[in-house]
């Protein structure tokens, strides 16, 4: 089969690689119609994520059909259509049972990242019964791609981390596909306002036409000025870093008001500074979250009853065999003005 190889820092490649298959009962092996990238895709070939080595098949997004299943798995069967969760869960384990499934002490996020992941024709899935979802009949499956991790992710470490409350003032420090899944998902909880920070202004327009009631361009440096304006020096009561670099997560420290959150999302590839010379006495708290993806299910009904869509966020489609364009695609949004790109792998039931 194709796939798409992480080869080490920088490096990556299109490469034929074996089929996939059954390792454990509990398995099964998907044919992969639709997968995605994802920021931590590049966080990876970056360097920033020391637990994916190299010669792995990246990818942990996607929708498929089941080519073969363990005589373990139950819930699923050979032709069922299906969306792949980000994190793999056993379900059993100590975490799994505290619903912490990306703590999950044989599973969590393996897939692209420990095993082989999702850009690539076919893949295997562990524990198949509790890290699949079946799609139900006449949902897009391009929308159902944007619910294996960006929105969870958004919602969980962004949203219900970042304590968002009717009422509340949240700024989302980063515009990227994380970012707006925040956004799209913090209005689920009526803030009186959503204050979008970013230095792409083609993001901060597609920020305000998914419901953003401010945008700060912070190509000046001064978003933290802007902010105290929006809120009349108060601060935000939830400030939500969507980006992983050591200066957005300062900002986030320079907006957040008195007795507020902040909830960090972005993956952080080198040391942050906390400023505790100046929040010691502000009452904050701050969040780390790895998704869990425990909302998924509640996710994928608001997605099917049209609440939101999902679809909004995909702005480019490519093939598999032009994967490395999707890439360099992706890697540079602020000139192509991309959000996510659709990989379709030609496969078919």
């Amino acid at each position: 089969m194709k796939a798409l190889v992480y080869r080490g820092p920088g490096k990556k490649a299109l490469d034929h690689r074996s089929l996939p298959e059954i390792a454990a009962p509990t398995d099964a092996i998907v044919k992969i119609t639709k997968t995605t990238i994802c920021g931590t895709d590049l966080h990876i070939l970056k360097g920033d994520v020391p637990t994916c080595d190299p010669d792995r098949v990246l990818g942990h997004e996607g929708v498929g059909v089941v080519e073969k299943a363990g005589p373990g798995v139950t819930a699923f069967r050979p032709g069922d259509h299906v969306l792949i969760s980000c994190i793999s869960a056993c379900g059993r384990c100590e975490y799994c049972r505290k619903g912490m499934y990306s703590h999950c002490t044989t599973g969590g996020w393996i897939l692209g990242n420990r095993i082989d992941g999702t850009q690539a024709e076919y893949v295997r899935i562990p524990y198949a019964d509790t890290s699949l979802y079946r799609i139900p009949t006449g949902v897009d499956e391009e929308a159902l791609v944007m619910l294996s991790d960006i929105l969870p992710t958004g919602f969980e470490c962004g949203v219900l981390n970042g304590k968002v409350q009717p009422g509340n003032m949240v700024a989302i420090v980063g515009a990227g596909p994380i970012g707006l899944a925040a956004l799209l998902t913090a209005q689920f909880y009526s803030p009186a306002g959503i204050i979008m920070v970013d230095l792409d202004e083609n993001r901060l327009e597609v920020s305000k036409r998914l419901g953003a009631t401010a945008t700060v361009n912070n190509a000046d440096g001064k978003a933290v000025d802007a902010v105290m304006r929006i809120t009349g020096g108060y601060g935000v009561d939830t400030a939500i870093e969507a980006v992983g670099i050591a200066a957005t997560f300062a900002l986030c420290e320079g907006i957040v008001a008195a007795g507020g959150t902040i909830a960090n999302v972005g993956v952080h590839g080198t040391k942050v500074d906390l400023h505790l010379e100046r929040l010691w006495s502000h009452n904050i708290t701050i969040t780390t979250r790895l998704v869990d993806t425990v909302t998924t299910p509640m996710l994928l009904k608001t997605v099917q009853s049209g609440k939101i869509d999902p679809q909004r966020l995909i702005t480019h489609h490519f093939t598999l065999d032009r994967i490395l364009d999707a890439y360099d695609t992706f890697a540079r949004a602020a000139t192509t003005q991309a959000l996510k790109v659709i990989i379709e792998t030609g496969a078919r039931e």
